[in-house]
């Protein structure tokens, strides 16, 4: 395995990755903690309903409604990226993700001003999910475009690190926030972690302001050899590598926001165990995430993308059955296992993920193509899970099975993307067979 290089270059690299990875942690922290609060909170302040399962389910459809923008600023904020550049974008993405979530923290509820209270939550989840769209595909290619030969797996990891972490930190300032509130978290405890996100912004964007723009754009930039249209190129040239990696991506998604979101309303509501018991199982599952993407991100390195991903494929479709066995025994400690044994099984998709999507795209329409495919992926699978899940819910009475069976589902179509997808490089070698690829 190649080392990476010496000197200033050696620098570049990790300045770049850790940017990368406190950005996306920001911005994941901001996207997740109004996962947390839909599951917790939105229920009863924005969406009352006397059954609780219905105001769950306009919850989570709030939720997914920013999904929904994602694919749009995908292919606005990825068409600019590959224009002007990768830096420019996502300083622009991180802005306006913060304060839009500064915003959420501040608006009245369904009590104070009725229907205006729902509505102006949409709005502003609309917004944050649009420019969310454009965020994890352009600090996946600062990653992986700065990083040497033959680390792109490990260092592209880095940047998806930010999604536990974000979790982590989401978590604890929901803990946090119910602990200091007591009984008053309804009230205004809740407020405090999306309010919290403007001190991070102020973090993330002195980190991403003090780094160079990405070492492939620029030569591609000085070469003259950018595309003038470049959504259309992606959509014209590169529509498999978009559909592939969305394939890859929707089992993922749709696994890990069961994890994140859904199973928090249904070990409250279904299991009758508290809202800590939930939200450990996520802290000790956001520790154990980020080791595992460490570990499979640099596996990815040495044995290939596709294998270590198949892996953790078969995994997902594996473990949907036996993870619901341990929530429904309702004991915490098994919760907790359960939920900690998920995260962990997940990473071996989510580790390599970065350089995968990344080396499917010939460098000028790569910002592009790995954002379409990413949060496409995240719409039909994150963005929908927590809604089909509790609807699913609903219909059947109360049994987990029809759930574990949807997670089956899309585990399978993750697994049958990468097989067909094999090697990553040899699809942007066939679009850009005269330019050196990540």
């Amino acid at each position: 395995m190649a080392s990476a290089p010496a000197g200033p270059d050696r620098v570049a690299v990790r300045k770049a990755a850790f940017a990368s990875a406190v950005g996306n942690t920001i911005e994941l922290y901001d996207f997740l903690i109004y996962g947390t609060a839909a599951a917790v909170v939105f229920n009863k302040l924005f969406f009352p309903s006397g059954d609780p399962w219905v105001g769950a389910l306009l919850a989570f459809a709030t939720f997914g409604a920013g999904f929904l923008a994602r694919p749009l600023g995908a292919a606005v904020i990825g068409h600019f990226g590959d224009l002007v550049g990768r830096k420019r974008m996502l300083v622009i993405t991180l802005s306006v993700t913060g304060v839009c979530t500064a915003l959420i923290g501040l608006l009245p509820t369904y009590q104070q001003v009725g229907v205006w209270a729902p509505l102006l939550l949409v709005t502003l989840r609309l917004v944050q999910g649009f420019f969310l769209g454009g965020e994890q595909g352009g600090a996946v290619l600062m990653a992986v475009e700065h990083a040497p030969p033959n680390r792109q797996g490990w260092y592209g990891g880095w940047t998806f690190l930010g999604s536990p972490t974000g979790m982590f930190l989401a978590t604890g300032a929901f803990a946090g926030a119910t602990a200091l509130s007591g009984d008053e978290f309804l009230a205004w405890g809740w407020r405090v972690p999306f309010l919290v996100s403007l001190v991070l912004v102020g973090v993330g964007l002195y980190v991403r302001l003090r780094l160079a723009e990405s070492p492939e754009f620029a030569k591609i930039r000085q070469r003259g050899e950018r595309a003038r249209m470049p959504v259309a190129e992606a959509f014209s040239k590169s529509w498999r590598q978009i559909l592939l990696s969305a394939g890859v991506n929707l089992g993922f998604n749709t696994f890990i926001f069961i994890l994140t979101t859904f199973l928090l309303t249904y070990g409250t509501e279904k299991l009758d165990v508290t809202r800590d018991v939930m939200l450990l199982g996520s802290l000790c599952g956001s520790a154990a995430q980020i080791a595992g993407i460490l570990l499979f991100s640099h596996l990815s390195d040495r044995l290939g993308r596709t294998r270590v991903m198949l892996g953790g494929g078969i995994f997902l479709a594996l473990y949907a059955f036996p993870m619901f066995w341990l929530l429904d025994t309702a004991d915490p400690a098994l919760i907790v296992l359960a939920m900690t044994l998920g995260y962990a099984g997940s990473a071996a998709v989510f580790g390599p993920m970065a350089a995968f999507c990344a080396e499917l795209f010939a460098t000028k329409v790569r910002y592009t193509g790995v954002s379409l495919g990413y949060q496409s992926g995240s719409v039909l699978g994150g963005g929908l899970s927590p809604v089909v899940a509790t609807a699913l819910l609903g219909l059947s009475g109360g049994a987990s099975w029809p759930i574990a069976a949807y997670l089956v589902i899309g585990a399978l179509i993750t697994v049958i993307c990468l097989v067909i997808t094999g090697e990553p490089t040899r699809w942007a070698r066939a679009d850009e067979p005269e330019t050196a690829q990540v």
